[in-house]
């Protein structure tokens, strides 16, 4: 019988087809992808599958754009410094392949540099220029040449006038999404123009601009409008408002917060023809959210969200709020300080359905109403309640009995009790909870959430001294998925929490400040374990030193933000940070260790620096020529002079804080 010949395979992903192996590298995270260094083939199909960069400096984009050629989306937000050449060379090397480019975060370049990037880009549906304070008209004649343009992004272009906005839009037809939040030189006529040329636009934010309600007749007749953004255009009042008519019935979403002008009589004008309206934000208005007000709502009963944060509410505005719109899922009423238990019962009583509620700062309210809340609005997924002092311990423990539903829950300043916390254990899908100045509550409360929500990712506990390793072991030990913690002011945790912490290996954003008894040595462990770190706040560890930011250096790549004011580093650790090539903002003030010398070899190193916050001290020591080379670079320097002050005992700090509210 003759033997079946067996075929050795030196490599088993021969036999996979490229499509095969694109397909798998969707499902890996973007942090793995490294596996391109495993071998040349995979070197090569990693570089046909990626489609989207975000490269750290903008002199590698040659060498990256060479390699990446089906790159279809760029974003250069960490290159402060993009001149016209580097445009040209994006535009010679991805050409039709671009869709998007993100500039919102660079300078440097000019209207020749967008028209090379216009011409080249044919295929360019996507563009954000924010924040680019000297764009002026002839550069937005540049952008109008980029005919496929879909969404285009223009906030903070404060030079822009309603010409260079006619450019685009006789440019652009195909414009479906506008952002000129702040575009401060652009009126009524440059927003009627792109009302009139621009008929497929779906979103729109005039935020901030100084347009009245004339131009609102053109806008609202374009048929596919699904969000229209208004906040802060104080020219839009009742009186441009009062001849309004239309039928946008596509309208979805409608942001007039901080419109001070606008009554209930404008209101009623905007809202007359927005039948299937889902999102209104009148936050910060100056009208009283009273009957009448409320009464501009009979037209919208398909609300689902309504934001009335800082406006003077009156228990009969909530509860002909609640009449109207028994639809809503969402309702915030942050810092509404007239809001009372008479009120937000009536309100919450008819909301069945309600998802979403903000009650933070409402100090009038007391457990009556959360005990409302909680026997109403079984399917909250979000609670947020700061400063809600008078609300008794008992109450939050009918919160884990009855909303077991809940995702995100914030307890800041409240006096929930180990009780409370035992109670909200129970629900078991929170994943957002901040515990921040709660004086009643102690490691026993802390471990009953480590047992019971598995999937928490962030968890404040700011000020709450209560808390030690113990109550942090726990949090490690039983939340492995753990992205975001805050332990700043808590004195008696030590590097015994951090070695816990060390476990968490997703955790991104670490905050100890005024934690006195943590060393390097629990830095060290951190910065081993946790690869995805990218926010550090040290403030005030008097025990943090060199070694621990030289670990920090080699291990921690992805560290985005960094606080290292009042610790014992000195020039050789913060030297060191020129090593982590993603590192943007840094703070480093009232350290004595560090020289004139040492700290301008450290921000010269940092090439992506962004942000550097630095002692008063330093400004006169430093040459001149160095400030205004890196802030070309595009760093921005905060000078602080600030002495160092004695930490308040908190449950003083929290009574001296109650003195001042009315």
């Amino acid at each position: 019988m003759k033997k079946v010949k067996q075929i050795q395979i030196s490599m088993p992903f021969d036999l996979l087809s490229e499509e095969l192996v694109f397909i798998i590298l969707d499902l890996i995270p973007s942090d793995l992808k490294s596996f391109s260094l495993t071998c040349k083939w995979f070197y090569q199909v990693e570089a046909k599958h990626r489609k989207s960069l975000k490269p750290l400096r903008a002199e590698y984009l040659p060498r990256i754009l060479t390699r990446y050629r089906n790159t279809a989306d760029l974003d250069l937000t960490f290159c402060p410094r993009v001149t016209d050449y580097v445009l040209s060379v994006v535009g010679c090397l991805c050409g039709p392949t671009l869709h998007s480019i993100d500039l919102s975060r660079s300078g440097s370049f000019s209207a020749a540099g967008l028209l090379r990037l216009a011409v080249k880009c044919v295929s360019l549906s996507e563009i954000d220029l924010s924040n680019a304070t000297e764009m002026r008209d002839a550069d937005a004649a540049v952008v109008a040449e980029a005919r496929s343009l879909q969404r285009l992004k223009l906030g903070r272009c404060k030079m822009l006038t309603d010409m260079g906005i006619g450019c685009i839009a006789v440019g652009c037809r195909k414009l479906n999404m506008v952002s000129l939040k702040w575009c401060v030189g652009v009126g009524d006529l440059g927003v009627g123009l792109l009302a009139v040329k621009c008929k497929e636009l779906r979103s729109l934010d005039l935020s901030y601009l100084p347009i009245t309600g004339n131009c609102l007749h053109d806008v609202l007749k374009l048929q596919h409008l699904e969000e229209l953004l208004l906040e802060g255009c104080f020219g839009v009042d009742d009186d441009t408002l009062k001849s309004l008519t239309h039928d946008c019935k596509s309208l979805k979403k409608l942001d007039a917060s901080s419109c001070q002008n606008l009554t209930h009589r404008g209101l009623t004008s905007l809202l007359s023809g927005a039948a299937c309206l889902q999102r209104l934000d009148l936050a910060h208005c100056s009208s009283v959210i009273s009957l009448d007000f409320s009464s501009s709502l009979k037209k919208v009963s398909a609300l689902q969200s309504i934001r009335l944060d800082g406006c003077s509410v009156t228990s009969d505005g909530l509860k002909a709020i609640g009449t109207l719109c028994s639809s809503l899922k969402e309702l915030s009423l942050s810092k509404c300080v007239t809001v009372t238990d008479e009120g937000l019962c009536s309100l919450v009583m008819k909301l069945k359905d309600l998802r979403k509620l903000d009650i933070t700062c409402c100090r009038k309210l007391s457990g009556v109403s959360i005990t409302q809340i909680a026997n109403s609005c079984s399917l909250l997924v979000s609670l947020k309640m700061e400063s809600c002092s008078l609300v008794s311990r008992e109450a939050f423990w009918l919160i884990g009995q009855k909303c077991r539903l809940l995702e995100e829950l914030d307890l800041t300043d409240n006096e929930i009790d180990d009780e409370g916390l035992k109670s909200i254990s129970s629900c078991l899908s929170l994943s957002s909870l901040k515990l921040g100045i709660c004086l009643n509550i102690t490691d026993k409360g802390i471990s009953y959430i480590g047992m019971g929500c598995s999937n928490l990712r962030e968890l404040d506990l700011y000020r709450s001294v209560g808390i030690t390793d113990i109550g942090i072991s726990s949090i490690a030990q039983g939340c492995s998925h753990l992205e975001t913690i805050n332990i700043s002011y808590c004195k008696d945790i030590t590097d015994k929490s951090l070695v816990s912490l060390s476990k968490c290996s997703l955790l991104q954003t670490f905050e100890s400040r005024g934690c006195p008894n943590i060393t390097s040595q629990g830095l060290a462990a951190i910065a081993v374990r946790c690869k995805r770190l990218a926010k550090l706040d040290l403030k005030k560890c008097p025990f943090i030193n060199d070694s621990g930011l030289l670990t920090l250096a080699h291990f921690s790549q992805s560290l985005k933000q960094i606080n290292v004011s009042d610790t014992a580093v000195t020039d050789v650790g913060l030297l060191s940070l020129a090593n982590i090539g993603c590192l943007q903002n840094i703070a480093v003030v009232n350290s004595s260790g560090l020289s004139p010398s040492g700290v301008a070899a450290a921000l010269l190193g940092c090439g992506g620096l962004r942000k550097a916050k630095l002692h008063a001290s330093l400004r006169p020591l430093l040459p001149l020529s160095l400030i205004h080379h890196l802030e070309n670079r595009g760093c921005a320097f905060l000078w602080k002079d600030n002495t160092l002050q004695a930490e308040l005992d908190p449950k003083y700090w929290k009574l001296q804080l109650e003195d001042v509210v009315p």
